[in-house]
Protein backbone atom coordinates (compact mmCIF):
# COMPACT_ATOMS: atom_id res chain seq x y z
CA UNK A 1 0.00 0.00 0.00
CA UNK A 2 1.23 3.33 -0.77
CA UNK A 3 1.84 6.40 1.49
CA UNK A 4 -1.22 8.37 0.04
CA UNK A 5 -3.16 5.09 0.34
CA UNK A 6 -2.38 4.57 3.88
CA UNK A 7 -2.73 8.79 4.86
CA UNK A 8 -6.31 8.54 3.15
CA UNK A 9 -7.12 4.87 5.23
CA UNK A 10 -5.88 6.60 8.24
CA UNK A 11 -8.39 9.97 7.77
CA UNK A 12 -11.15 7.15 6.74
CA UNK A 13 -10.88 5.11 9.92
CA UNK A 14 -10.93 8.46 12.30
CA UNK A 15 -14.01 9.94 10.58
CA UNK A 16 -15.66 6.62 11.03
CA UNK A 17 -14.84 5.88 14.69
CA UNK A 18 -15.76 9.63 14.86
CA UNK A 19 -19.02 9.07 13.47
CA UNK A 20 -19.69 5.79 15.43
CA UNK A 21 -19.13 8.25 18.72
CA UNK A 22 -21.50 10.62 17.61
CA UNK A 23 -24.16 8.00 16.66
CA UNK A 24 -23.76 6.57 20.11
CA UNK A 25 -24.07 9.44 22.11
CA UNK A 26 -27.02 10.83 20.09
CA UNK A 27 -28.61 7.80 19.37
CA UNK A 28 -29.61 8.63 16.45
CA UNK A 29 -29.21 5.05 14.82
CA UNK A 30 -32.36 4.11 16.95
CA UNK A 31 -34.41 6.90 15.02
CA UNK A 32 -37.88 6.54 13.63
CA UNK A 33 -39.99 7.51 10.20
CA UNK A 34 -43.36 7.34 8.76
CA UNK A 35 -44.42 4.31 8.41
CA UNK A 36 -45.43 3.83 4.28
CA UNK A 37 -47.05 1.37 4.34
CA UNK A 38 -49.96 2.87 6.53
CA UNK A 39 -49.58 6.24 5.87
CA UNK A 40 -48.40 6.85 9.38
CA UNK A 41 -52.08 5.75 10.92
CA UNK A 42 -50.73 2.49 11.86
CA UNK A 43 -54.00 0.86 10.32
CA UNK A 44 -54.19 -0.88 6.71
CA UNK A 45 -57.95 -1.15 5.79
CA UNK A 46 -59.04 -0.84 9.23
CA UNK A 47 -56.34 -4.24 10.52
CA UNK A 48 -52.85 -3.10 12.70
CA UNK A 49 -50.51 -2.56 9.89
CA UNK A 50 -47.88 -5.68 9.49
CA UNK A 51 -44.65 -2.98 9.12
CA UNK A 52 -45.78 -1.01 12.13
CA UNK A 53 -47.85 -2.61 14.51
CA UNK A 54 -46.64 -4.75 17.34
CA UNK A 55 -47.78 -8.25 18.87
CA UNK A 56 -50.50 -7.99 21.38
CA UNK A 57 -49.05 -9.26 24.66
CA UNK A 58 -52.57 -10.59 25.94
CA UNK A 59 -52.41 -13.17 23.58
CA UNK A 60 -49.43 -13.40 22.24
CA UNK A 61 -49.83 -12.79 18.97
CA UNK A 62 -53.12 -15.41 18.95
CA UNK A 63 -55.82 -13.39 18.38
CA UNK A 64 -57.87 -15.33 20.90
CA UNK A 65 -57.46 -16.04 24.64
CA UNK A 66 -59.12 -19.47 25.80
CA UNK A 67 -60.80 -20.20 23.14
CA UNK A 68 -62.21 -16.31 22.85
CA UNK A 69 -61.95 -13.45 20.98
CA UNK A 70 -59.07 -11.18 22.38
CA UNK A 71 -60.75 -7.91 23.77
CA UNK A 72 -57.24 -5.71 23.22
CA UNK A 73 -56.39 -6.69 19.43
CA UNK A 74 -59.64 -7.53 18.68
CA UNK A 75 -58.81 -10.77 17.05
CA UNK A 76 -56.08 -9.49 14.87
CA UNK A 77 -52.99 -10.95 17.52
CA UNK A 78 -51.51 -7.19 17.14
CA UNK A 79 -52.06 -3.51 18.76
CA UNK A 80 -52.00 -0.65 15.83
CA UNK A 81 -49.27 1.17 16.64
CA UNK A 82 -48.69 5.39 16.44
CA UNK A 83 -47.17 4.87 12.51
CA UNK A 84 -43.82 5.25 12.92
CA UNK A 85 -41.07 2.56 12.27
CA UNK A 86 -37.74 2.29 12.91
CA UNK A 87 -35.13 4.22 10.60
CA UNK A 88 -32.59 7.04 10.51
CA UNK A 89 -30.17 8.16 7.45
CA UNK A 90 -27.78 6.39 10.34
CA UNK A 91 -29.46 2.97 8.74
CA UNK A 92 -27.33 3.51 5.80
CA UNK A 93 -23.80 3.98 7.64
CA UNK A 94 -23.31 0.36 7.36
CA UNK A 95 -23.21 -0.01 3.63
CA UNK A 96 -21.67 3.29 3.40
CA UNK A 97 -18.63 2.34 5.24
CA UNK A 98 -18.38 -1.11 3.72
CA UNK A 99 -18.12 0.82 0.07
CA UNK A 100 -15.95 3.79 0.99
CA UNK A 101 -13.73 1.20 2.79
CA UNK A 102 -13.52 -1.26 -0.33
CA UNK A 103 -12.78 1.91 -2.93
CA UNK A 104 -9.95 2.77 -0.99
CA UNK A 105 -8.44 -0.45 -0.37
CA UNK A 106 -10.04 -2.48 -3.08
CA UNK A 107 -10.62 -5.41 -0.62
CA UNK A 108 -14.31 -6.74 -0.20
CA UNK A 109 -13.93 -9.27 2.04
CA UNK A 110 -12.46 -6.82 5.04
CA UNK A 111 -14.75 -3.94 3.87
CA UNK A 112 -18.16 -6.13 4.05
CA UNK A 113 -17.33 -7.38 7.56
CA UNK A 114 -16.37 -4.35 8.96
CA UNK A 115 -19.47 -2.58 7.52
CA UNK A 116 -21.16 -6.31 9.40
CA UNK A 117 -20.16 -5.41 12.60
CA UNK A 118 -20.69 -1.53 12.67
CA UNK A 119 -24.08 -2.53 11.77
CA UNK A 120 -24.61 -4.88 14.55
CA UNK A 121 -23.42 -2.60 17.18
CA UNK A 122 -25.18 0.96 15.97
CA UNK A 123 -28.78 -1.78 15.84
CA UNK A 124 -27.65 -3.24 19.61
CA UNK A 125 -27.00 0.55 20.57
CA UNK A 126 -23.19 -0.48 21.31
CA UNK A 127 -23.97 -2.92 23.39
CA UNK A 128 -21.65 -6.02 22.69
CA UNK A 129 -23.15 -8.52 23.65
CA UNK A 130 -25.90 -7.81 22.23
CA UNK A 131 -24.42 -7.01 18.79
CA UNK A 132 -22.39 -10.36 18.69
CA UNK A 133 -25.90 -11.53 19.21
CA UNK A 134 -27.15 -10.14 16.08
CA UNK A 135 -23.96 -9.96 14.17
CA UNK A 136 -23.96 -13.94 14.83
CA UNK A 137 -27.47 -14.80 14.66
CA UNK A 138 -29.50 -12.05 12.87
CA UNK A 139 -26.47 -11.49 10.24
CA UNK A 140 -24.31 -14.41 9.53
CA UNK A 141 -26.30 -17.66 10.50
CA UNK A 142 -29.20 -16.02 8.81
CA UNK A 143 -27.30 -15.08 5.77
CA UNK A 144 -25.58 -18.71 5.43
CA UNK A 145 -29.35 -20.55 6.02
CA UNK A 146 -30.99 -18.59 3.37
CA UNK A 147 -28.48 -19.23 0.90
CA UNK A 148 -27.35 -22.14 1.88
CA UNK A 149 -28.84 -23.88 -1.58
CA UNK A 150 -26.67 -21.52 -3.32
CA UNK A 151 -23.79 -22.32 -1.65
CA UNK A 152 -24.14 -25.95 -2.72
CA UNK A 153 -25.17 -25.16 -6.56
CA UNK A 154 -21.48 -23.57 -6.38
CA UNK A 155 -19.71 -26.24 -5.08
CA UNK A 156 -21.79 -28.98 -7.21
CA UNK A 157 -20.53 -26.74 -10.34
CA UNK A 158 -16.55 -26.09 -9.08
CA UNK A 159 -16.72 -30.19 -9.06
CA UNK A 160 -18.29 -30.91 -12.32
CA UNK A 161 -15.52 -28.37 -13.49
CA UNK A 162 -12.79 -30.24 -12.44
CA UNK A 163 -13.76 -33.72 -13.40
CA UNK A 164 -14.81 -32.77 -17.05
CA UNK A 165 -11.00 -31.05 -16.86
CA UNK A 166 -9.35 -34.25 -15.60
CA UNK A 167 -11.14 -36.29 -17.94
CA UNK A 168 -9.70 -34.63 -20.80
CA UNK A 169 -13.49 -33.09 -22.34
CA UNK A 170 -12.44 -29.55 -22.58
CA UNK A 171 -8.86 -30.18 -24.30
CA UNK A 172 -10.31 -32.56 -26.69
CA UNK A 173 -13.14 -30.29 -27.63
CA UNK A 174 -9.83 -27.48 -28.56
CA UNK A 175 -8.69 -30.26 -30.82
CA UNK A 176 -12.06 -30.82 -32.62
CA UNK A 177 -12.54 -26.93 -33.03
CA UNK A 178 -8.94 -26.36 -34.63
CA UNK A 179 -10.17 -28.72 -37.65
CA UNK A 180 -13.27 -27.50 -38.31
CA UNK A 181 -13.03 -23.28 -37.81
CA UNK A 182 -11.58 -22.15 -41.00
CA UNK A 183 -11.77 -18.29 -40.53
CA UNK A 184 -10.12 -15.84 -37.93
CA UNK A 185 -13.77 -14.21 -37.50
CA UNK A 186 -15.23 -17.75 -37.34
CA UNK A 187 -12.70 -18.34 -34.69
CA UNK A 188 -13.46 -15.31 -32.67
CA UNK A 189 -17.64 -15.92 -33.20
CA UNK A 190 -17.18 -19.50 -31.86
CA UNK A 191 -15.38 -18.41 -28.67
CA UNK A 192 -18.30 -16.09 -28.20
CA UNK A 193 -20.91 -18.81 -29.05
CA UNK A 194 -19.33 -21.46 -26.48
CA UNK A 195 -18.80 -18.56 -23.78
CA UNK A 196 -22.85 -18.43 -24.54
CA UNK A 197 -23.63 -21.85 -24.07
CA UNK A 198 -21.99 -21.93 -20.57
CA UNK A 199 -24.14 -19.86 -18.92
CA UNK A 200 -24.31 -21.97 -15.57
CA UNK A 201 -21.78 -20.14 -13.93
CA UNK A 202 -18.80 -17.52 -14.69
CA UNK A 203 -16.31 -19.40 -13.49
CA UNK A 204 -17.21 -22.54 -15.15
CA UNK A 205 -17.37 -20.16 -18.27
CA UNK A 206 -13.55 -18.77 -17.41
CA UNK A 207 -12.56 -22.34 -15.83
CA UNK A 208 -13.40 -23.74 -19.31
CA UNK A 209 -14.03 -21.52 -22.76
CA UNK A 210 -10.23 -20.38 -22.39
CA UNK A 211 -8.50 -23.67 -22.48
CA UNK A 212 -10.60 -25.18 -25.17
CA UNK A 213 -10.38 -21.99 -27.39
CA UNK A 214 -6.61 -21.18 -27.17
CA UNK A 215 -5.27 -23.56 -29.50
CA UNK A 216 -8.17 -22.26 -32.33
CA UNK A 217 -7.78 -18.85 -31.64
CA UNK A 218 -3.75 -18.91 -31.86
CA UNK A 219 -3.99 -21.02 -35.67
CA UNK A 220 -6.15 -17.95 -36.69
CA UNK A 221 -3.69 -15.30 -35.28
CA UNK A 222 -6.31 -13.93 -32.46
CA UNK A 223 -3.95 -11.97 -30.08
CA UNK A 224 -4.66 -13.45 -26.38
CA UNK A 225 -5.64 -9.61 -25.13
CA UNK A 226 -8.40 -9.98 -28.23
CA UNK A 227 -8.97 -13.66 -26.84
CA UNK A 228 -9.13 -12.69 -23.27
CA UNK A 229 -11.41 -9.88 -24.00
CA UNK A 230 -13.78 -12.34 -25.95
CA UNK A 231 -13.69 -14.41 -22.62
CA UNK A 232 -14.30 -11.83 -19.65
CA UNK A 233 -16.94 -9.91 -22.38
CA UNK A 234 -19.28 -13.71 -22.06
CA UNK A 235 -18.77 -15.12 -18.87
CA UNK A 236 -20.27 -12.53 -16.37
CA UNK A 237 -23.15 -10.74 -18.99
CA UNK A 238 -24.26 -14.16 -20.16
CA UNK A 239 -24.48 -15.62 -16.50
CA UNK A 240 -26.56 -12.27 -15.91
CA UNK A 241 -29.22 -12.57 -18.27
CA UNK A 242 -29.07 -16.47 -17.94
CA UNK A 243 -32.50 -17.65 -15.46
CA UNK A 244 -30.39 -21.08 -15.27
CA UNK A 245 -27.37 -19.79 -13.04
CA UNK A 246 -25.58 -19.50 -9.73
CA UNK A 247 -26.04 -15.86 -10.67
CA UNK A 248 -29.84 -15.93 -11.21
CA UNK A 249 -30.20 -17.94 -7.87
CA UNK A 250 -27.87 -15.48 -5.91
CA UNK A 251 -29.97 -12.14 -7.36
CA UNK A 252 -33.21 -14.11 -6.41
CA UNK A 253 -32.10 -14.91 -2.89
CA UNK A 254 -32.29 -10.79 -2.15
CA UNK A 255 -35.94 -10.50 -3.40
CA UNK A 256 -38.45 -11.43 -0.86
CA UNK A 257 -41.32 -13.82 -1.11
CA UNK A 258 -39.50 -16.43 -3.15
CA UNK A 259 -40.24 -13.81 -6.01
CA UNK A 260 -36.74 -13.40 -7.20
CA UNK A 261 -36.71 -15.52 -10.12
CA UNK A 262 -39.90 -14.24 -11.48
CA UNK A 263 -38.47 -10.73 -10.83
CA UNK A 264 -34.52 -11.34 -12.45
CA UNK A 265 -36.40 -12.89 -15.87
CA UNK A 266 -38.48 -10.06 -15.95
CA UNK A 267 -35.74 -7.67 -15.89
CA UNK A 268 -33.70 -9.48 -18.53
CA UNK A 269 -34.68 -7.64 -21.54
CA UNK A 270 -33.88 -3.89 -19.41
CA UNK A 271 -30.28 -5.55 -18.78
CA UNK A 272 -28.62 -3.47 -21.62
CA UNK A 273 -24.85 -4.09 -20.83
CA UNK A 274 -25.13 -7.25 -20.98
CA UNK A 275 -27.31 -7.66 -24.03
CA UNK A 276 -25.51 -4.90 -25.69
CA UNK A 277 -22.01 -6.31 -24.90
CA UNK A 278 -22.93 -9.49 -27.13
CA UNK A 279 -24.12 -6.84 -29.75
CA UNK A 280 -21.06 -5.33 -29.68
CA UNK A 281 -19.01 -8.99 -30.06
CA UNK A 282 -20.57 -10.26 -33.03
CA UNK A 283 -20.36 -6.25 -34.42
CA UNK A 284 -17.07 -5.68 -33.98
CA UNK A 285 -15.91 -9.41 -35.21
CA UNK A 286 -17.73 -9.06 -38.65
CA UNK A 287 -16.81 -5.50 -38.80
CA UNK A 288 -12.97 -6.67 -38.75
CA UNK A 289 -11.65 -3.58 -36.86
CA UNK A 290 -10.23 -2.69 -33.37
CA UNK A 291 -9.35 0.48 -31.94
CA UNK A 292 -7.62 1.56 -28.54
CA UNK A 293 -4.45 -0.45 -27.39
CA UNK A 294 -6.61 -3.55 -28.78
CA UNK A 295 -5.43 -2.65 -31.87
CA UNK A 296 -2.42 -2.72 -31.70
CA UNK A 297 -1.91 -6.11 -29.80
CA UNK A 298 -4.51 -7.34 -33.35
CA UNK A 299 -2.05 -5.66 -35.63
CA UNK A 300 1.27 -7.45 -33.98
CA UNK A 301 -0.95 -10.63 -34.33
CA UNK A 302 -1.88 -11.10 -37.83
CA UNK A 303 1.36 -9.25 -39.34
CA UNK A 304 3.94 -9.69 -36.92
CA UNK A 305 2.85 -13.55 -35.55
CA UNK A 306 3.48 -12.12 -31.84
CA UNK A 307 0.35 -13.10 -30.10
CA UNK A 308 1.76 -11.32 -26.57
CA UNK A 309 2.39 -7.80 -28.03
CA UNK A 310 4.28 -7.33 -24.34
CA UNK A 311 4.42 -10.06 -21.07
CA UNK A 312 5.28 -13.26 -20.78
CA UNK A 313 5.44 -15.87 -23.75
CA UNK A 314 4.28 -19.03 -23.82
CA UNK A 315 5.42 -20.58 -26.91
CA UNK A 316 3.66 -24.06 -26.78
CA UNK A 317 0.63 -25.33 -25.35
CA UNK A 318 0.64 -26.37 -21.73
CA UNK A 319 -0.69 -29.72 -21.14
CA UNK A 320 -2.11 -29.96 -17.49
CA UNK A 321 -0.59 -32.52 -15.47
CA UNK A 322 -2.39 -35.85 -15.03
CA UNK A 323 -5.14 -35.11 -17.66
CA UNK A 324 -6.79 -37.92 -19.81
CA UNK A 325 -5.14 -38.13 -23.29
CA UNK A 326 -8.59 -40.39 -24.00
CA UNK A 327 -10.47 -37.47 -23.12
CA UNK A 328 -13.58 -36.60 -26.16
CA UNK A 329 -15.50 -33.81 -26.91
CA UNK A 330 -18.62 -35.88 -25.78
CA UNK A 331 -16.84 -35.66 -22.18
CA UNK A 332 -17.62 -31.77 -22.35
CA UNK A 333 -20.90 -31.71 -24.04
CA UNK A 334 -22.86 -34.11 -22.57
CA UNK A 335 -22.40 -33.26 -19.20
CA UNK A 336 -22.56 -29.58 -19.98
CA UNK A 337 -26.28 -30.12 -21.69
CA UNK A 338 -27.48 -32.74 -18.76
CA UNK A 339 -26.81 -29.74 -16.12
CA UNK A 340 -28.72 -27.73 -18.57
CA UNK A 341 -31.58 -29.59 -18.75
CA UNK A 342 -32.16 -31.11 -15.20
CA UNK A 343 -31.68 -27.89 -14.06
CA UNK A 344 -34.66 -26.48 -16.07
CA UNK A 345 -36.32 -29.86 -14.76
CA UNK A 346 -35.22 -29.11 -11.52
CA UNK A 347 -36.85 -25.64 -11.50
CA UNK A 348 -39.78 -25.98 -12.79
CA UNK A 349 -40.79 -29.03 -10.67
CA UNK A 350 -40.05 -26.91 -7.96
CA UNK A 351 -42.28 -24.94 -9.02
CA UNK A 352 -45.18 -26.89 -9.25
CA UNK A 353 -45.47 -28.02 -12.86
CA UNK A 354 -46.40 -31.84 -12.41
CA UNK A 355 -48.74 -30.36 -10.06
CA UNK A 356 -50.69 -28.72 -13.74
CA UNK A 357 -49.26 -25.36 -13.31
CA UNK A 358 -48.47 -24.06 -16.62
CA UNK A 359 -44.77 -23.51 -17.41
CA UNK A 360 -44.04 -20.01 -17.59
CA UNK A 361 -45.86 -20.29 -14.27
CA UNK A 362 -43.86 -22.71 -12.82
CA UNK A 363 -40.37 -21.61 -13.99
CA UNK A 364 -41.26 -18.28 -12.46
CA UNK A 365 -42.61 -19.25 -9.06
CA UNK A 366 -39.68 -21.15 -8.75
CA UNK A 367 -37.23 -21.35 -5.73
CA UNK A 368 -34.22 -21.65 -7.28
CA UNK A 369 -31.93 -22.48 -4.13
CA UNK A 370 -33.86 -25.35 -4.03
CA UNK A 371 -34.07 -26.46 -7.83
CA UNK A 372 -30.47 -25.46 -8.73
CA UNK A 373 -28.46 -27.32 -6.20
CA UNK A 374 -31.39 -30.45 -6.17
CA UNK A 375 -30.08 -30.59 -10.08
CA UNK A 376 -26.56 -29.89 -9.19
CA UNK A 377 -26.23 -32.82 -7.28
CA UNK A 378 -28.20 -35.49 -9.78
CA UNK A 379 -25.74 -33.87 -12.77
CA UNK A 380 -22.62 -34.34 -10.56
CA UNK A 381 -23.68 -37.68 -9.73
CA UNK A 382 -24.17 -38.16 -13.35
CA UNK A 383 -21.08 -37.10 -14.38
CA UNK A 384 -19.13 -39.31 -12.32
CA UNK A 385 -21.34 -42.53 -13.15
CA UNK A 386 -20.45 -41.29 -17.02
CA UNK A 387 -16.92 -40.96 -16.67
CA UNK A 388 -16.01 -43.97 -15.19
CA UNK A 389 -17.98 -46.28 -17.27
CA UNK A 390 -15.89 -44.12 -20.06
CA UNK A 391 -13.26 -45.37 -18.19
CA UNK A 392 -11.41 -41.74 -18.63
CA UNK A 393 -11.60 -41.46 -14.61
CA UNK A 394 -11.66 -43.29 -11.91
CA UNK A 395 -13.30 -43.67 -8.54
CA UNK A 396 -10.22 -42.63 -6.96
CA UNK A 397 -9.52 -39.72 -9.05
CA UNK A 398 -13.34 -38.92 -9.34
CA UNK A 399 -12.85 -38.07 -5.13
CA UNK A 400 -10.01 -35.98 -5.51
CA UNK A 401 -11.71 -33.42 -7.32
CA UNK A 402 -14.51 -32.74 -4.63
CA UNK A 403 -11.75 -30.27 -2.46
CA UNK A 404 -10.83 -29.03 -5.95
CA UNK A 405 -14.13 -27.89 -6.88
CA UNK A 406 -14.86 -26.66 -3.16
CA UNK A 407 -12.10 -24.28 -3.39
CA UNK A 408 -12.44 -23.35 -6.72
CA UNK A 409 -15.63 -21.51 -4.99
CA UNK A 410 -15.07 -20.31 -1.77
CA UNK A 411 -14.93 -16.85 -2.97
CA UNK A 412 -18.42 -16.71 -4.22
CA UNK A 413 -19.05 -18.15 -1.14
CA UNK A 414 -17.56 -15.56 1.09
CA UNK A 415 -18.77 -12.79 -1.03
CA UNK A 416 -22.52 -13.83 -0.76
CA UNK A 417 -22.13 -14.49 3.02
CA UNK A 418 -20.97 -11.34 3.84
CA UNK A 419 -23.14 -8.99 1.68
CA UNK A 420 -26.38 -11.37 2.47
CA UNK A 421 -25.24 -10.54 6.24
CA UNK A 422 -24.63 -6.37 5.74
CA UNK A 423 -27.81 -6.78 4.17
CA UNK A 424 -29.40 -8.27 7.13
CA UNK A 425 -27.90 -5.56 9.66
CA UNK A 426 -29.29 -2.83 7.38
CA UNK A 427 -32.85 -4.41 7.62
CA UNK A 428 -32.19 -4.39 11.19
CA UNK A 429 -31.59 -0.77 11.25
CA UNK A 430 -34.74 0.19 9.04
CA UNK A 431 -32.52 1.68 6.07
CA UNK A 432 -35.74 0.40 3.44
CA UNK A 433 -37.86 2.33 5.84
CA UNK A 434 -35.76 5.49 5.69
CA UNK A 435 -35.08 5.25 1.57
CA UNK A 436 -38.85 4.82 1.55
CA UNK A 437 -39.70 7.62 3.66
CA UNK A 438 -37.14 9.65 1.86
CA UNK A 439 -37.69 8.55 -1.84
CA UNK A 440 -41.71 8.78 -1.24
CA UNK A 441 -41.34 12.67 -1.41
CA UNK A 442 -38.43 14.30 -1.97
CA UNK A 443 -37.04 11.86 -5.13
CA UNK A 444 -40.46 11.70 -6.44
CA UNK A 445 -39.51 14.19 -9.46
CA UNK A 446 -36.20 12.26 -10.29
CA UNK A 447 -37.67 8.78 -10.66
CA UNK A 448 -37.21 8.45 -14.07
CA UNK A 449 -33.66 9.47 -13.86
CA UNK A 450 -32.73 6.83 -11.10
CA UNK A 451 -32.18 3.65 -13.50
CA UNK A 452 -29.53 5.72 -15.16
CA UNK A 453 -27.98 7.07 -11.77
CA UNK A 454 -27.96 3.45 -10.29
CA UNK A 455 -26.57 2.10 -13.15
CA UNK A 456 -23.60 4.41 -12.54
CA UNK A 457 -22.95 3.65 -8.92
CA UNK A 458 -22.86 -0.14 -9.67
CA UNK A 459 -20.68 0.49 -12.36
CA UNK A 460 -18.13 2.22 -9.57
CA UNK A 461 -18.64 -0.25 -6.74
CA UNK A 462 -17.91 -2.82 -8.43
CA UNK A 463 -15.53 -1.62 -10.26
CA UNK A 464 -13.42 -0.24 -7.02
CA UNK A 465 -14.44 -3.59 -5.00
CA UNK A 466 -13.91 -6.13 -8.25
CA UNK A 467 -17.39 -7.87 -7.51
CA UNK A 468 -20.88 -8.02 -8.68
CA UNK A 469 -21.90 -10.29 -5.92
CA UNK A 470 -21.17 -7.75 -3.66
CA UNK A 471 -21.99 -4.75 -5.48
CA UNK A 472 -25.98 -6.38 -6.00
CA UNK A 473 -25.93 -7.64 -2.45
CA UNK A 474 -25.41 -3.93 -1.58
CA UNK A 475 -27.74 -2.28 -3.96
CA UNK A 476 -30.25 -3.88 -4.66
CA UNK A 477 -32.43 -3.95 -0.92
CA UNK A 478 -32.21 -0.56 -1.67
CA UNK A 479 -33.35 -0.39 -5.64
CA UNK A 480 -36.34 -2.11 -3.82
CA UNK A 481 -36.97 0.50 -0.83
CA UNK A 482 -37.04 3.28 -3.87
CA UNK A 483 -38.75 2.20 -6.61
CA UNK A 484 -42.40 1.14 -6.45
CA UNK A 485 -43.56 -2.16 -7.46
CA UNK A 486 -44.20 -2.54 -11.40
CA UNK A 487 -42.36 -1.69 -14.65
CA UNK A 488 -40.06 1.31 -12.94
CA UNK A 489 -38.73 -1.63 -10.65
CA UNK A 490 -37.95 -4.01 -12.89
CA UNK A 491 -36.25 -1.23 -14.33
CA UNK A 492 -33.94 -0.54 -11.00
CA UNK A 493 -33.04 -4.22 -10.53
CA UNK A 494 -31.87 -4.28 -14.02
CA UNK A 495 -29.94 -0.90 -13.67
CA UNK A 496 -28.61 -2.69 -10.86
CA UNK A 497 -27.04 -5.77 -12.23
CA UNK A 498 -26.23 -4.23 -15.52
CA UNK A 499 -23.98 -1.67 -13.60
CA UNK A 500 -22.66 -4.50 -11.49
CA UNK A 501 -21.55 -6.57 -14.67
CA UNK A 502 -20.14 -3.35 -16.03
CA UNK A 503 -17.79 -2.63 -13.35
CA UNK A 504 -16.80 -6.17 -13.04
CA UNK A 505 -15.84 -6.31 -16.25
CA UNK A 506 -13.67 -3.42 -16.24
CA UNK A 507 -11.88 -4.11 -12.54
CA UNK A 508 -8.56 -5.45 -12.60
CA UNK A 509 -9.14 -6.80 -9.58
CA UNK A 510 -12.42 -8.44 -10.52
CA UNK A 511 -11.64 -12.64 -10.14
CA UNK A 512 -13.14 -13.06 -13.43
CA UNK A 513 -10.85 -10.62 -15.02
CA UNK A 514 -7.99 -12.22 -13.42
CA UNK A 515 -9.31 -15.84 -14.50
CA UNK A 516 -10.07 -14.35 -17.95
CA UNK A 517 -6.17 -13.47 -17.96
CA UNK A 518 -5.05 -16.90 -16.74
CA UNK A 519 -7.46 -18.72 -19.29
CA UNK A 520 -6.27 -16.68 -22.18
CA UNK A 521 -2.80 -17.11 -21.01
CA UNK A 522 -2.62 -13.47 -21.76
CA UNK A 523 -0.82 -10.97 -19.66
CA UNK A 524 -3.13 -9.46 -17.32
CA UNK A 525 -2.44 -5.63 -17.43
CA UNK A 526 -2.57 -6.13 -21.45
CA UNK A 527 -6.35 -7.82 -20.72
CA UNK A 528 -7.27 -4.89 -18.51
CA UNK A 529 -6.14 -2.24 -20.41
CA UNK A 530 -7.09 -3.04 -24.10
CA UNK A 531 -10.69 -4.49 -22.82
CA UNK A 532 -11.37 -1.00 -20.88
CA UNK A 533 -11.97 1.11 -24.36
CA UNK A 534 -14.38 -1.68 -25.34
CA UNK A 535 -16.28 -1.68 -22.27
CA UNK A 536 -16.81 2.16 -21.34
CA UNK A 537 -18.36 2.50 -25.13
CA UNK A 538 -20.65 -0.01 -24.16
CA UNK A 539 -21.36 1.45 -20.89
CA UNK A 540 -22.07 4.84 -22.16
CA UNK A 541 -24.50 3.64 -24.47
CA UNK A 542 -26.31 1.43 -21.88
CA UNK A 543 -26.78 4.97 -19.52
CA UNK A 544 -28.32 6.23 -22.36
CA UNK A 545 -30.24 3.21 -22.89
CA UNK A 546 -31.48 3.30 -19.16
CA UNK A 547 -32.09 7.43 -19.54
CA UNK A 548 -34.38 6.35 -22.52
CA UNK A 549 -35.95 3.27 -20.55
CA UNK A 550 -36.36 5.29 -17.29
CA UNK A 551 -39.45 7.42 -19.18
CA UNK A 552 -40.65 5.08 -21.92
CA UNK A 553 -40.95 1.99 -19.36
CA UNK A 554 -40.88 -0.25 -22.02
CA UNK A 555 -37.76 -2.64 -23.52
CA UNK A 556 -39.60 -2.65 -26.95
CA UNK A 557 -38.47 0.81 -27.54
CA UNK A 558 -35.32 1.06 -25.04
CA UNK A 559 -33.68 -1.80 -26.62
CA UNK A 560 -33.98 -0.88 -30.16
CA UNK A 561 -32.86 2.11 -29.48
CA UNK A 562 -29.72 0.91 -27.44
CA UNK A 563 -29.05 -1.86 -30.38
CA UNK A 564 -29.29 1.05 -32.74
CA UNK A 565 -26.75 3.61 -30.95
CA UNK A 566 -24.33 0.43 -30.35
CA UNK A 567 -24.16 -0.53 -34.18
CA UNK A 568 -23.75 3.17 -35.27
CA UNK A 569 -21.14 4.18 -32.52
CA UNK A 570 -19.15 1.06 -33.79
CA UNK A 571 -19.51 2.61 -37.38
CA UNK A 572 -18.72 5.94 -36.80
CA UNK A 573 -15.37 4.36 -34.32
CA UNK A 574 -14.98 2.43 -37.28
CA UNK A 575 -14.28 5.65 -39.63
CA UNK A 576 -12.54 7.54 -36.82
CA UNK A 577 -10.06 4.94 -37.14
CA UNK A 578 -9.52 3.88 -40.78
CA UNK A 579 -9.05 8.20 -41.26
CA UNK A 580 -6.51 7.94 -38.37
CA UNK A 581 -4.75 4.70 -40.25
CA UNK A 582 -4.73 6.81 -43.27
CA UNK A 583 -2.99 9.66 -42.28
CA UNK A 584 -0.63 7.74 -40.12
CA UNK A 585 0.04 5.44 -43.10
CA UNK A 586 -0.32 2.14 -41.52
CA UNK A 587 -2.77 -0.92 -42.13
CA UNK A 588 -6.53 -0.17 -42.47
Amino acid sequence: MTKTKKIVLAIAAVVIVGLLIYVAVSGGALGTVKCQDCDGTGLVDGAPCETCSAQCETCEGHGAIDGALCEDCHGYGRIAGDGTVQGSAWALLPPIIAIALALITKEVYSSLAIGIVVGGLMYANFDFLKAMDAITSDGLITAVSDTAGIFIFLVELGIIVALINKAGGSRAFGTWAAKHIKTRTGAMLATFVLGVLIFIDDYFNCLTVGSVMRPVTDGHKVSRAKLAYLIDATAAPVCMIAPVSSWAAAVASYAEDGQGLKLFITAIPYNFYSLLTFVFIIAICIMGFDYGSMAMHEYNAQFKDDLYTTGERVDKELENEGVNPNGKVIDLILPVIFLICISVFALVYNGGILDGVPFLDAFGDTDATVGLPWAGAIALVFTIVYLMLRKIVTFKEAMEQVPKGFFAMVPPILILTFATALKNMTTLLGAKYFVAYMMNGAAASLQNFLPAIIFLVACLLAFATGTSWGTFGILIPIVLSIFPSGELQVIGISACLAGAVCGDHCSPISDTTIMSSAGAQCNHINHVSTQLPYAITVAAVSFISFIVAGFVQSWYIALPVGIVLMIGTLFLLKFINKNRQKADGTKA
